[in-house]
């Protein structure tokens, strides 16, 4: 499977302009051959929106995700993204993966980070489950998740060979440790491959660090806007 994630700045609060820049990002990916594309963390709605997630977020059958099945099948390749998912009253931050034949995989945030997104969310309850993704053993994360060892070790031992994380590290010397140590390292210990896909630029009063990657179960990093890689 070749694998591409993007790496993009959202813009706040407006769906339908990061659809599209997913859009590009997932025609540039089918372009290159690739069979999944991983946009980062919230990336549908913007990450830095406080109590307007209360509005922007959508059912699991919503015209959000509905848009992302349907540019899945027109371009034959699956699409994993964050998006503001609500349940009822609650509203949760969560990953989808829609594949071409329209099916879907979804998953809720366990370790919420920080005041804002804890007044935003409710944690998830659930662990990673895994899937099938095109024969491989697949499982996803969100951001702050991917730093608990144990909770990347439950997926492996479930037998996942391969772990999608959609995230959005603030800028800083921490985050650029995440990026470049931690998330090598859940590659190397567990033996499986990690897509980390980060948010850039700025939005509202928040940077992002933009430091994506593709990491392989030898803990080699592959690193760019636009990566791609062989699993």
């Amino acid at each position: 499977m070749r694998i591409a994630l993007v790496q993009m700045q959202p813009v706040s609060g407006d769906v339908s302009a990061n659809l599209a820049k997913i859009t590009r990002a997932a025609k540039a990916a089918a372009a290159m051959g690739a069979e999944l594309l991983v946009a980062p963390e919230l990336a549908t709605s913007g990450y830095a929106l406080g109590a307007k997630f209360d509005d922007i977020a959508e059912g699991r059958d919503g015209e959000t995700i509905n848009s992302l099945s349907a540019l899945a099948a027109d371009l034959g390749l699956s699409v994993c993204t964050g998006f503001a998912e609500r349940d009822g009253n609650t509203v949760y931050n969560s990953s989808v993966l829609v594949r071409p034949d329209g099916s879907r995989e979804f998953y809720r945030k366990g370790h919420l980070y920080g005041p804002a997104e804890r007044a935003a969310f409710q944690p998830g309850s659930e662990a990673p489950t895994v899937f099938d993704l095109g024969g491989i053993r697949t499982s996803m994360v969100i951001c702050y998740d991917v730093e608990f060892p144990e909770y990347v070790r439950t997926a492996a031992l479930a037998g996942a060979e391969l772990l999608l994380v959609p995230t959005a590290l603030p800028l800083g010397e921490i985050s650029r440790r995440v990026s470049e140590l931690v998330v090598p390292t859940r590659a190397f210990e567990n033996g499986i491959f990690v897509v980390y896909s980060d948010l850039c630029g700025k939005e509202a009063d928040l940077e992002y660090c933009g430091r994506s990657v593709i990491v392989g179960p030898d803990g080699t990093r592959s690193h760019g806007r636009v990566a791609a890689k062989r699993c």
